[in-house]
């Protein structure tokens, strides 16, 4: 790691998806151009399902005209991977920085967000791993926990991890989660049996683990990020 290194987290709350795929748009743009430092925007989005340029519809098991009976959205997206659910008391990080800056490859970026959500788990006590045979994202035994879906443009990253405090799992039923047939999704609460306070796990534990491995030492938080304003339009 060369020299110091800040990040700035923006604790977001919920954010509408769409929402915050324009914020991350406009944040990649800018970090391409040196006017922001690394920035990681730490947020949860009402219910809804996001398909990856790994896409399959199939693996969708519902018809999309039935997806407001739920309330849930469908959106598909650039980032990697395929079909996956996003929905309250699930932890979320976007990572908007530049690998180059800190030497990464996207081989080595993924399992460092697999390592984060691994280190999370091993605080309260869970046991989890990495896939196996090519399979991202983070497992307890046969059961996911978290998963990761990327996206990297000129060495910048934006998407990235959710991780599974105590979501409503009835959701997962709706999809084949990640395009993985047999494998169940379950949760850190779900897991340790208790009801885990999705504030401490997100903002006090996990961006802990996050800030750790990528080698940050200085952390500033922005609850209400006043920078949008001055952020470069994207031309």
């Amino acid at each position: 790691m060369r020299g110091p290194r800040k990040l700035e987290v923006w604790k977001m709350g919920f954010v509408n998806y769409l929402d915050a795929l324009k914020l991350q748009e406009k944040l990649v743009y800018n970090r391409k151009l040196c006017r922001i430092p690394d920035t990681l925007l730490s947020l949860q989005h009402p219910p809804t399902y996001t398909i990856g340029k790994r896409r399959t519809d199939h693996n969708l098991l519902i018809p999309s005209s039935e997806l407001k009976n739920i309330g849930a959205e469908l959106h598909y997206t650039q980032r990697g991977g395929d079909i996956t659910f996003h929905g309250p008391r699930q932890a979320i990080l976007y990572p908007i920085i530049s690998l180059r800056e800190i030497g990464l490859g996207a081989r080595n970026y993924v399992e460092k967000l697999e390592l984060t959500m691994i280190e999370l788990s091993s605080l309260y006590g869970v046991k989890a791993c990495a896939g196996q045979k090519g399979e991202t994202g983070v497992w307890v035994g046969e059961r996911k926990i978290g998963a990761i879906g990327v996206r990297i443009s000129h060495g910048i990253t934006s998407h990235g991890l959710a991780f599974n405090i105590d979501p409503d799992l009835k959701y997962f039923k709706h999809i084949v989660p990640c395009g993985i047939t047999d494998k169940e999704v379950t949760s850190l609460s779900r897991e340790t049996s208790t009801m885990l306070p999705s504030e401490e796990v997100m903002h006090e534990q996990l961006i802990s683990c996050f800030a750790r491995l990528f080698g940050y030492n200085t952390v500033v938080w922005k609850e209400n990020p006043s920078i949008l304003s001055d952020l470069e339009e994207i031309e």
